[in-house]
């Protein structure tokens, strides 16, 4: 088989050799979503370290997500122009070596900057990988092989909080970046040998200086100004948040306008199924990462559990979202991805309800139960909506609609982390400091996100993939 071209996808067989390169392309999402919650359960051990206040070493989270939503957009360019597997290869080095750094800083600003380094990388990694695997596997195999790979990102925030405790308990800080370089190093050796090459596009599409210069940087200062919302420093957040919308509002008129190829062409959200796809995976990302901020707090400040005392009680979460997968690996292709989707919101949905009543006491039992039950719900909603999208997209389109895809579901998390971060503290200061009351309350807004998912997701296809194929 050459080297310049990706093997041809038999008919309907999702074989060992996919699956090989699917595991290889996964690891690089893995140890990128990963990360973040690893590093997060770090921020207090961090902030002794270098003598340095929480909210100033809280940067090392927020720039690494403001690095991370940075870098998405441009990964569908750097397909066209450079080739998947290559991104692919350099953004896992660029992770690699600012993790080495991150290892190596001296101080909190050196950390932060290395911490850039890394989400630079970080944030090429699921996009470019998606879009890679979708390309080799092609549609009549795309829904089958995402419903394995989708569930990565659902299990890292079960992951990270246990996995960070634990390497606190036995070892230095440092070893919250130097984990990372096993896995890295693996999956480049591995990706050379299992990931065939997919070829750039054809002719070389200059890069959209313009809308690069209004796109990422307006969403990084947007999710800056949200974060300063949800901190309580009123001018700086409304400054950021005018100044993001505002740069946002000018890449739409760009991309609408320009004659080139935009870095993301805005009127793919006007086409059916994507704009549909977009709004669930837009709000459902909100909803998912909003609670999975909420939990772990709560069960740590309104319970008193430990990091790794509450990544336990969230696992069933895991446990349900590995059972989605496999339900809808069997299904993705008989089943309309409308049914799928609607039911599995639905899911989450049922799964969430119990925790408005926290003030009333939740047990263990039912609190572990009502996460298997979101983790199988969501499980059911990320693969059959790419599935749609990359079924019905021309092949060599697909890089930058997988950046549109991957860049939504960033900024909804991001977004919806920020905004539940600041209607608990209303709920707080309104309850008079009743944690549980207060969390309860928040969670109803969490409810109010997965129905406006629904409400996206019924205008989704009936017509079943296999049958479009």
């Amino acid at each position: 088989m050459s080297k310049d071209t990706a093997p041809p996808a038999p008919a309907e067989r999702v074989d060992g050799r996919l699956l090989r390169t699917a595991f290889v392309l996964v690891l690089g999402t893995f140890m990128a979503t990963v990360d973040a919650t690893i590093v997060s359960v770090g921020i207090d051990t961090l902030a002794g370290e270098f003598d340095a206040s929480v909210a100033g070493i809280q940067w090392v989270s927020t720039a690494y997500l403001l690095a991370v939503v940075t870098a998405v957009p441009t990964s569908g360019w750097l397909a066209d122009r450079f080739g998947g597997r290559r991104v692919w290869l350099a953004a896992v080095g660029v992770f690699l070596l600012g993790s080495a750094l991150c290892a190596l800083a001296w101080s909190a600003s050196s950390l932060i900057v290395f911490r850039v380094v890394q989400g630079l990388g970080g944030g090429l990694l699921p996009p470019t990988g998606q879009a890679l695997l979708a390309r080799i596997a092609g549609p009549a195999r795309t829904g089958r092989v995402l419903s394995v790979v989708a569930v990565v990102p659902l299990l890292s925030p079960v992951l990270g909080p246990p996995a960070g405790g634990s390497l606190l308990a036995v070892a230095s800080w440092q070893w919250l970046f130097l984990v990372n370089l096993p896995i890295g190093v693996a999956a480049i050796l591995l990706a050379r040998r299992h990931v065939p090459v997919v070829p750039a596009a054809p002719g070389r599409t200059a890069f959209d200086v313009r809308g690069a210069a209004l796109l990422s940087p307006g969403l990084a200062v947007l999710v800056f100004g949200l974060t300063e919302v949800a901190d309580g420093r009123a001018l700086t957040a409304t400054v950021g948040v005018s100044a993001g919308l505002a740069m946002l509002a000018g890449f739409t008129v760009h991309g609408l306008r320009t004659r080139r190829t935009p870095l993301i062409d805005p009127r793919l959200f006007a086409r059916p199924p994507f704009g549909a796809a977009a709004l669930a995976l837009l709000v459902l990302g909100a909803s998912v990462f909003g609670t999975m901020f909420l939990l772990p707090l709560y069960f740590q400040t309104g319970r008193g559990l430990s990091a790794w005392q509450a990544g336990l009680l969230l696992a069933p979460q895991g446990v349900g979202a590995a059972a989605g997968s496999v339900l809808v690996n069997r299904t993705v292709d008989a089943v309309a991805p409308r049914t799928l989707v609607v039911t599995g919101i639905a899911l989450v949905l049922a799964g969430t309800v119990p925790f408005t009543q926290l003030h009333h006491g939740v047990p263990d039992g039912a609190t572990a139960s009502a996460l298997a039950v979101r983790g199988f719900g969501m499980a059911m909603i990320s693969a059959p909506v790419m599935n749609i999208v990359y079924s019905r997209i021309e092949p060599g389109r697909i890089p930058r609609a997988s950046a549109a895809l991957s860049l939504l579901s960033t900024v909804g998390g991001s977004v919806g982390t920020a905004g539940l971060a600041v209607v608990l503290q209303d709920r707080l200061a309104a309850r008079h400091q009743d944690v549980p009351e207060a969390f309860a309350d928040t969670f109803w807004w969490v409810v109010g996100l997965g129905l406006l998912a629904a409400a996206g997701a019924t205008r989704l296809l009936r017509t079943r993939a296999g049958k479009r194929a």
